[in-house]
């Protein structure tokens, strides 16, 4: 089957991206629920997708409606839109299920990027889902995805933490938890508590490669990179613009047994094989089994 914007000889980028969306408006949208993502600052990075899907939904779910207005009114899209957000998420759910049930097209969008992360929908989707009423996904730009690709940190397995709590205990609280991971962190921050985060990052998860992308996709781009603590430093309070913060995972330390040995003596004073073996391969990010077969031996040899 032909992709919706495989090449046809002769014919010009432009005039076939109007053919599609031509073809996608001169089409019936099923009823259902549609996660719509839209740009994080550059309008031109909307799909063709999502721009038929709006175009031909009944009601679109907006974080903020004025907000959304921005980019609807650049489309020339008038569908109806009503405000979605962690204050009225409850009582719509039932006014979108019903909507949905008599034959409707909601399409949900956030502010910026792909709906329901670190934005309300969660429960909503779940609603739709058990009373049966299908639900799609479009999807397009994600600021945790263009941060995470273009940070040159590993991508085969990470994890997106959302924003910090805002307190610095809890924050620590909450990095102290993060530590262990194996993989690399993605978080979203407030422009004014970025040099605080980044402090407590230092100090919490050690001595990790970091990149601190801000304005993605937008006029003043800016990707910063090195280690925590050098993030740190050079952070300011009076950033402005959308934060993402992606951290390096824990780099295995060149320890040797010798040392891995002693430590362990001393841990199994206090704890079984099993759980010393887990404290020490966080502690020095090395595989738990080898902190585990060193324990054996050093039974083997009373």
């Amino acid at each position: 089957m032909q992709s919706e914007l495989e090449a046809v000889p002769g014919s010009r980028p432009a005039a076939r991206a109007q053919d599609v969306i031509a073809r996608l408006l001169s089409e019936p949208l099923a009823p259902g629920l549609y996660l719509v993502a839209t740009p994080i600052g550059n309008l031109g990075d909307i799909t063709l997708r999502a721009l038929g899907v709006l175009a031909r939904a009944d009601v679109i779910y907006c974080e903020d409606t004025r907000h959304s207005a921005k980019l609807l009114q650049h489309y020339s899209i008038t569908a109806r839109t009503r405000p979605f957000h962690d204050h009225n998420e409850d009582r719509e759910i039932d006014r979108a299920i019903a909507d949905l049930e008599a034959g409707k097209r909601i399409a949900v969008i956030s502010d910026a990027g792909t709906p329901l992360l670190s934005d309300p929908g969660f429960k909503l989707v779940r609603a739709v889902a058990a009373a049966g009423v299908a639900v799609v996904p479009i999807p397009g730009p994600s600021a945790l995805l263009a941060a995470l690709t273009a940070s040159g940190l590993p991508t085969d397995a990470f994890f997106f933490a959302g924003f910090l709590p805002a307190k610095q205990a809890a924050r620590r609280t909450r990095l102290s938890e993060l530590s262990p991971v194996p993989g690399s962190l993605v978080f979203y921050e407030a422009p004014h508590r970025v040099a605080e985060t980044l402090s407590d990052m230092a100090g919490l998860l050690g001595d990790r490669q970091a990149v601190v992308a801000r304005e993605l996709t937008k006029l003043h781009e800016e990707i910063g990179r090195g280690s925590l603590a050098e993030l740190a430093e050079a952070a300011t309070e009076d950033l402005k613009g959308e934060v993402v913060i992606v951290v390096g995972p824990q780099q295995a330390q060149a320890v040797s047994d010798e040392t891995l040995g002693d430590r362990l003596a001393d841990a199994l004073q206090v704890m079984s094989l099993k759980d010393a073996a887990r404290a020490l391969a966080d502690e020095f990010g090395v595989p738990k089994a080898r902190v585990y077969g060193l324990g054996i031996k050093s039974k083997g040899r009373r």
